[in-house]
C-alpha cells in the first residue's frame, strides 16, 4: 500500500496546530468525534483555540477534555446542554460563546468549504441572533446575512479511507463530518480502516480526496453514548 496522505500517529497529524488556531470539528453529540485527534491536541497543550462544532462533548470526553484543560477560548456551537464545564466557563467569562441555529451552522460550514462568503436565511429573524446582521427582503420576506466559516484546520472522523484521502462515513457518525472536511485549510481525517486505492466505490465516496491533507488510522475507539436510554425490562 502506498502511503499517500497517511501519517503514522495522531500526534504527527496535529503537529502544526498552533496557539490561536481555528478548528472546525465534526461530530454530533459523541457520535463521529475524532477522539484520538482531540486527545492529541490536549496532550500538545495548544491554547486560545476557536472551535467550531455542533456541540462541545461532555465533561470528560470529546471536545469537553479541551475545555477542561482550558485550551478553548471561543466556541461556535448550536447546542451546549450536556457540559457543566462549558456552563461554568461561560458564566465566569472564561469562554466566549457564539450560539448558532443548527441548520445555519451546518450551512455556514458548508458555505465556507464551497468558497461562498455569505448567504441569506430567515432563521433567526426577529431574535437576538439577528442583532447586528444585515437584513434584506426577498419576495416580501425578511432574511439575515450569515457568513461562511473556514477553519485553519478541520478534524473529522471517518469509517474508511484510502491513501489518497477519499473518505466514507458510517451511518449517524456521518453528521457534520463531511461539511467540516470541506471547511479546513488543512483537513485531518481519523479513520477506522484504510484500504487500497481503488477499493472504495467512487459512487459511495462522501468526501473526495481533494479536501483531505492527512489521514491517520485510529484504534480502540470508545464510541461512547452521550445519553443512554433503554426500556425497562418487562
Amino acid at each position: 500500500m502506498k502511503m499517500g496522505k497517511i501519517v503514522s500517529s495522531a500526534t504527527e497529524a496535529i503537529e502544526n496546530i498552533h496557539d490561536g488556531a481555528t478548528l472546525v470539528v465534526g461530530g454530533f453529540g459523541l457520535s463521529g468525534n475524532p477522539e484520538h485527534l482531540i486527545q492529541a491536541i490536549r496532550d500538545k497543550g495548544v491554547k486560545d483555540l476557536t472551535v467550531v462544532s455542533n456541540n462541545c462533548g461532555v465533561d470528560d470526553w470529546g471536545l469537553g477534555i479541551l475545555l477542561a484543560n482550558k485550551q478553548i477560548k471561543k466556541m461556535v456551537s448550536s447546542y451546549v446542554g450536556e457540559n457543566k464545564i462549558f456552563e461554568n466557563q461561560f458564566l465566569s467569562g472564561e469562554l466566549d460563546v457564539e450560539l448558532v441555529p443548527q441548520g445555519t451552522l451546518a450551512e455556514r460550514i458548508r458555505a465556507g468549504g464551497a468558497g461562498i462568503p455569505g448567504f441569506y436565511t430567515r432563521t433567526g429573524v426577529g431574535t437576538p441572533i439577528a442583532e447586528g446582521k444585515e437584513h434584506k427582503d426577498f419576495n416580501g420576506r425578511t432574511y439575515i446575512l450569515e457568513e461562511g466559516i473556514k477553519g485553519d484546520f478541520a478534524l473529522v472522523k471517518a469509517w474508511k479511507a484510502d491513501p489518497l484521502g477519499n473518505l466514507i462515513f458510517r451511518n449517524t457518525a456521518r453528521n457534520f463530518n463531511p461539511l467540516a472536511a470541506m471547511a479546513g485549510k488543512i483537513t485531518i481525517a481519523e479513520v477506522e480502516e484504510i484500504v487500497e486505492v481503488g477499493e472504495l466505490d467512487p459512487n459511495n465516496i462522501h468526501t473526495p480526496s481533494i479536501y483531505v491533507q492527512r489521514v491517520v488510522l485510529g484504534s480502540h475507539f470508545e464510541k461512547r453514548i452521550e445519553r443512554r436510554t433503554v426500556r425497562k425490562a418487562d
